[in-house]
This record gives structure tokens, C-alpha cells and sequence, in this order.
């Protein structure tokens, strides 16, 4: 697997100026969309009872990306120094913005949740490039010296990381709280079909990129699958054993499920495209790889597990109903 995951590395996603300006606006405009159900005032609800909120940003911010080094340490020979790359920087980026919409169809705490996406959103311009170059650079320090030269190193500056954050998520952040507290009525209604597209526009993103490269995702998507899988299993599992060892209520295990499984690979695939944080020169094919199909895989493994919790739920009603009728 190691010899076919190192055909990837030399694939290279190429785009022009214009082209760039469009992924860079669409994924500002779905941060956009993810604000808009942000309120100032939730977060002084959550201050009320932190400490489901505490955990879920620990999971996220800390746990996760943790976690995925060794991860990255137990497959180490089976994996390609990029892939592994890309794995951590899948773990650094911030909650996915689909993560509210999945919560609410499994039943879970919504307002946990929009707190969550909220914190880990906020928290980005300075935890993404700050758990990328942590781990990131243990990686290339410690396991570096079995990648048998396959890995360059990367010299990734940290302020054109935090700029390129700031500008995609924190701007279109201030603008929908300033959207919600000013125009409450546009925002409410403007919330849900932002949702939706924003699934629609990851999908057409990861179209775009690989267009030109489709035979190859299609010949080494089996790889991928399996490597996604099983780190997308243990975000998931991350979050729920969390939950469920400290003994939170059901939603907000669900949440916490959810939160912790779903992230923002949308802005992993913009950084890398980014020429000034990536070189154009550099082999990092496996990178895009992984983080391409990690935006698509949890996306559906996060509506199967949304379809499991709500057949449970289901199931606990008509439980409690033949109850009540002996």
C-alpha cells in the first residue's frame, strides 16, 4: 500500500488566479452561512453549563489532532510521510459547518453544537496552524527518518496560515453575527437553505480540483477509503467516549459525536492550494488526496450516524409507549 499511496505525491492541482478567487469565496460564503446561526448571547447560555461545551472544544482543539499523531505513529509504515501530513492537517482544521444541520437530524443539543462550531470557527486562525505546526513538525522530527527521503520538509510560515484563516472564516464570521444582530428575520431565513448548499459546494470544490485527475482519484480512492475511514471512525468514537465518560446527557453525547467527527476540510484544501503556505514545487498530492475525500467520506458517515441515532431514538419511543400502556 505504501509504493501505491507514493504515486500520489506527484499529482499536482494546479489553478489560476481566478480560479483560486472562486474556492476562496465560496468557502468564505459558506463560514458565512455557518454564522449566521451564531448568536452573542449563546455563548453566555453555555457559560451557564460548561461543561459539555468544555469537553466538545477539548475533543476538537486538542484530543483529535493528538490523537491523530498516533495514529499517524501506529500506521507509519503503511502510510506515505504526505498522507500522514494530511491527516494532520485534516485534525487541525476547525468543526465542519454541516455539523449543526446533521445535529438537529440526529436529535442531538443544537445549541451545544452551534456553540461548538462557533469556539473551534473562532479559535481557527490561531488553532489550525498552531496544531498543524505542532504536529506536524513532531512528524518530520521524529518519524521523518523512516519516510527514506520521500518527505520535503515543510517550512510552513504561520502568518500566512493565520492571515489566510483570518480572511476566510474570520471576516465572514463578523459579518453573519453582525447579519443576525441587525437583520434577525434575513438571517433566520437565509440559515437552512446555507446549509444544504454548503454540502453542494464542498461536493463541486472537490469536483473542480480533481477534474483533471479523475483517473487517478478513481485508481488509488481505495487506499484513501480505508485511510479516511478509520480516522474519521476514531474522530466519531472520540467524541461519543468522551461524552459518555463523563456521563453527559444523550443529545449532548450525540453532539459531541457529531462535533468531533466532522471538520473543515474545506479550509485544509484552500491552504493547500495556498502557493505561499505550500510551494508549488512540493509533492503533496497525497495531502489533497486525503483531505479531498475526508470532506466527502464524513459527510456521509456523519448521516449514517445521524440515521443511527435517529432509529434510536425511535426505538426508546415505542419502548416507553408499550411501558405506559401495561
Amino acid at each position: 500500500m505504501y509504493d501505491q499511496l507514493l504515486n500520489l505525491d506527484p499529482v499536482k492541482i494546479n489553478f489560476s488566479r481566478g480560479g483560486m478567487d472562486i474556492i476562496n469565496i465560496v468557502l468564505a460564503f459558506v463560514m458565512y452561512g455557518v454564522a449566521l446561526g451564531i448568536k452573542p448571547s449563546i455563548f453566555k447560555r453555555v457559560f451557564y453549563k460548561p461543561k459539555s461545551v468544555i469537553l466538545g472544544a477539548i475533543c476538537q482543539l486538542i484530543l483529535l489532532p493528538a490523537l491523530t499523531y498516533c495514529l499517524v505513529i501506529i500506521f507509519n509504515k503503511q502510510i506515505t510521510p504526505m498522507v500522514a501530513m494530511g491527516m494532520i492537517l485534516v485534525a487541525a482544521c476547525p468543526g465542519g459547518n454541516i455539523s449543526n444541520f446533521m445535529t438537529q437530524l440526529s436529535k442531538g443539543n443544537s445549541e451545544l453544537s452551534v456553540s461548538l462550531t462557533a469556539i473551534s470557527t473562532s479559535l481557527s486562525p490561531i488553532m489550525t496552524p498552531l496544531n498543524f505546526a505542532l504536529w506536524g513538525g513532531f512528524y518530520v522530527k521524529y518519524l521523518n527518518k523512516h519516510a527514506a527521503g520521500a518527505l520535503q520538509v515543510l517550512h510552513i510560515e504561520i502568518w500566512d496560515v493565520f492571515t489566510t484563516v483570518f480572511i476566510l472564516l474570520g471576516i465572514p464570521l463578523i459579518l453573519g453575527l453582525l447579519t443576525t444582530h441587525f437583520f434577525p428575520k434575513f438571517a433566520k431565513k437565509l440559515k437552512k437553505p446555507m446549509q444544504y448548499l454548503s454540502i453542494i459546494f464542498f461536493v463541486a470544490m472537490v469536483v473542480l480540483s480533481f477534474s483533471n485527475n479523475l483517473h487517478l482519484f478513481l485508481q488509488y480512492i481505495w487506499y484513501v477509503f480505508f485511510i479516511v475511514l478509520i480516522h474519521n471512525a476514531l474522530a466519531l468514537s472520540l467524541g461519543y467516549g468522551v461524552a459518555s465518560a463523563f456521563k453527559l446527557a444523550r443529545a449532548d453525547r450525540r453532539t459531541l459525536t457529531i462535533e468531533t467527527g466532522i471538520q473543515n476540510s474545506g479550509l485544509g484544501l484552500v491552504l493547500l492550494f495556498n502557493p505561499k503556505i505550500f510551494p508549488p514545487d512540493l509533492m503533496n498530492g497525497g495531502m489533497l488526496f486525503i483531505t479531498a475525500w475526508w470532506g466527502i467520506w464524513h459527510i456521509i458517515s456523519g448521516l449514517s450516524v445521524c440515521g443511527m441515532f435517529h432509529l434510536s431514538t425511535i426505538r426508546r419511543a415505542k419502548h416507553v409507549s408499550r411501558k405506559a400502556q401495561y
